[in-house]
């Protein structure tokens, strides 16, 4: 039985305004830790499909309880949300709306988020977190604003032929430090633009990133491609980046 302590979730609602999205505006859920206080300063997390992250996720939920059961230090959760219509479009690195979610997400989201909330500024206390095509955007995120972001928790990434050889033509990611899951059962997986091996993708994808110095973990466990699986291992993937006090 889920212990009533973790479902006394702080998570606020706001709208970010935008000059780069079309809509003009995106919506988003912050979560914050228990015994919040504005005088302190917080790591913080960035969620693409932010409304995944925190139904299917329970992202919050957990959040709560590695905060209050392991000691982990106290952390704020941004969960951006995406119109499921336009995601592959913002988050694919081929896609129409790319360029403007990734302008949108370092230079409105961003300074939004550290002008309202004490979430530290440094890279290494920024986590940029994404399931799939989440995690693809993730990356192209941190290729383009490496003075932001230089860790990712990638689940079941999305690295098709094109973030492939976007990865293939770096020739440094020492700066890079990225946790990496796949599941055993990922290898037919219908993404509804076509059949794919996530477990082969991740695995080349791993070698990539390797072959160019980032600092990766990497675990296969039994999962299908599906927040049953990520669920699970979002304790884990969390704790490798914030420390416990």
């Amino acid at each position: 039985m889920t212990d009533e302590r973790y479902l006394k979730r702080t998570v606020v609602k706001e709208i970010v305004k935008s000059s780069y999205l079309p809509e003009g505006e995106r919506s988003l859920r912050v979560y914050l830790p228990p015994g919040y206080n504005e005088v302190l300063s917080y790591p913080v997390v960035y969620c693409q499909d932010g409304e995944d992250f925190f139904n299917f996720g329970r992202i919050a939920t957990t959040a709560n309880r590695i905060i209050l059961d392991e000691g982990v230090e106290p952390f704020i959760i941004v969960g951006v949300d995406v119109d499921k219509t336009y995601r592959t479009a913002e988050y694919s690195p081929g896609g129409d709306r790319h360029e403007a979610y990734v302008r949108f997400f370092g230079q409105e989201l961003i300074p939004f988020i550290e002008g309202k909330y004490p979430v530290r500024t440094a890279p290494e206390h920024r986590l940029l977190a994404g399931d799939s095509l989440g995690g693809t955007i993730s990356f192209h995120l941190a290729l383009t604003y490496p003075e932001l972001f230089t860790r990712i928790l990638s689940l079941s990434g999305a690295y098709y032929d094109r973030s492939r050889e976007i990865m293939e033509a770096q020739k440094d990611l020492s700066w890079l430090e990225i946790y990496m899951i796949a599941g055993f059962q990922e290898t037919a997986y219908d993404t509804g633009h076509g059949i794919f091996d996530f477990l082969a993708i991740n695995r080349t994808a791993r070698s990539l990133l390797e072959a160019r110095g980032a600092k990766v973990t990497y675990a296969e466990k039994d999962g299908g491609h599906q927040w049953g699986f990520w669920q699970q291992e979002l304790p884990a993937g969390l704790m490798h980046f914030i420390e416990v006090e």
